[in-house]
């Protein structure tokens, strides 16, 4: 019998000066990630209102069944984030790729282009939806300024229920740049022996992008399908700076990301919150289940 070698004070040591140099990581993940998450489960099954911390009562499947049946706004909701996701998905993918093309070159104006495209995406949330409260500002907005000189005039944006989806998504075109970074590392990946040899054939520019950048860059349609699902139905940016505490007018923009919030901390009832979130989750994590039970046009490269 072979025994078993006993590890080195060596590296006993470095195992532990490893978990060291890990450990603000760690405890954060477990301080700020997975207890706040098995919190929201077991408040999910709770009255709880979070101004009563005595008033904390189990409930069962009760938060569950009001979202399903008994709460008038789900459905308004619910169909409002739908209508988003399925426009501003395709939108941005499309949009995006496109950018992605348009600077795929190493020129000096390429590079200048990348960084303008991509400042929108570092700019935090909060101070994002600030400048777009004025920007949008129907009377003396720089954007209804800009179409009027233009002789286009102005929009009313966020102050009609008319137009608050679209303003919405117009506002999200202007995070393309961070799918464009992703765009262009794929191209990058394409070895370009495939477009020498294209090219000695006569292939023209659309010839190559749809048989050969848009087929070799499926894996990355791929991700980006997945993160604009994740990201689109958890939509909630227009806390900051729409009418009536995000749900714009007319409800127009009440969306299942805005509904948790003001569930949680309008109304103070962080267990019926919770159970929408949770629900959420299980939606998400149904489509994208869905989404990678149909992924046999993905290419991998090593196939």
């Amino acid at each position: 019998m072979k025994l078993k070698k006993k590890p080195s004070r060596q590296r006993v040591l470095n195992t532990v000066h490893g978990y060291v140099f890990l450990s603000p990581l760690i405890i954060g993940l477990l301080i700020f990630t997975f207890y706040p998450i098995i919190m929201s489960l077991s408040y999910s099954f709770h009255e709880y209102n979070i101004l009563k911390p005595n008033a904390y009562a189990f409930v069962g499947f009760a938060n569950y069944i009001k979202a399903f049946n008994g709460d008038s706004e789900m459905g308004k909701v619910v169909l409002n984030t739908v209508i988003y996701a399925i426009i501003t998905i395709p939108l941005n993918m499309i949009l995006s790729y496109f950018v992605a093309l348009l600077v795929n070159k190493n020129t000096k104006w390429a590079k200048v282009l990348r960084v303008l495209y991509y400042l929108p995406v570092v700019i935090p949330g909060v101070v994002s939806g600030v400048i777009w409260k004025a920007m949008l500002n129907p009377t003396n907005g720089i954007i209804n300024r800009i179409f009027t000189s233009l002789g286009l005039g102005a929009n009313t944006w966020l102050s009609e229920a008319s137009t608050s989806m679209f303003s919405v998504i117009f506002m999200g075109l202007f995070g393309v740049g961070g799918s464009m970074i992703l765009w262009i590392s794929a191209f990058k990946n394409i070895p370009d022996s495939v477009y020498e040899a294209a090219d000695i054939d006569g292939a023209g520019v659309l010839t190559k992008v749809f048989r050969i950048t848009i087929p070799l860059s499926t894996s990355m349609i791929f991700y980006n399908l997945i993160m604009g699902i994740i990201g689109a139905l958890q939509i909630n940016s227009t806390l900051v700076f729409a009418p009536r505490q995000g749900r714009g007018y007319g409800d127009a923009i009440y969306f299942i990301g805005v509904k948790i919030y003001r569930e949680a901390f309008v109304r103070w009832n962080l267990g019926y919150a919770s159970a929408i979130a949770w629900l959420l989750f299980i939606a998400i994590a149904a489509l994208t289940g869905l989404t990678f039970l149909t992924n046999k046009w993905v290419y991998y490269g090593d196939e």
